[in-house]
């Protein structure tokens, strides 16, 4: 496969990586909780293909003077935008593992507790 190919695909695994993540982020930041197990393995799955992707870039060597021309500077781009976006659900993960799960509906009083409650007499002070 030809340099200019490899970038291509490359970029295309950068924007579906991406595009993951970004929706990891809405799912944390609406959800409050960790995404499920198979989106975790497909997160995973496609960053196994991303590595595999990166070793064959790496492989390849550039002609004398060449950078890899704006695909592969738009795949550095991307990727940035990609670590970034994880850090920032990594912090996401962490709130959610710190702070208790909300209670759907609140905790059910018997009406005994409250009488009890409005019985006792008031201290003044």
């Amino acid at each position: 496969m030809s340099l200019p190919e490899l970038l291509e695909r490359h970029l295309a695994l950068c924007d579906e990586l991406y595009q993951l993540t970004l929706e990891e982020n809405r799912f944390l930041q609406r959800e409050r909780r960790p995404p499920d197990e198979s989106a975790r393995a497909y997160k995973l799955a496609l960053a196994a293909r991303l590595e595999t992707s990166l070793g064959e870039l790496r492989a390849l060597p550039l002609p004398p003077g060449s950078h890899g021309g704006s695909v592969l500077e738009r795949a550095r781009e991307r990727t940035l935008q990609i670590l970034h976006l994880d850090r920032e659900n990594e912090q996401h993960l962490l709130r959610c593992s710190l702070t208790p799960a909300r209670p759907s509906a609140p905790p059910a009083t018997s009406t005994a507790s409250v009488r009890k409650i409005y019985d006792q007499p008031r201290r003044t002070g």
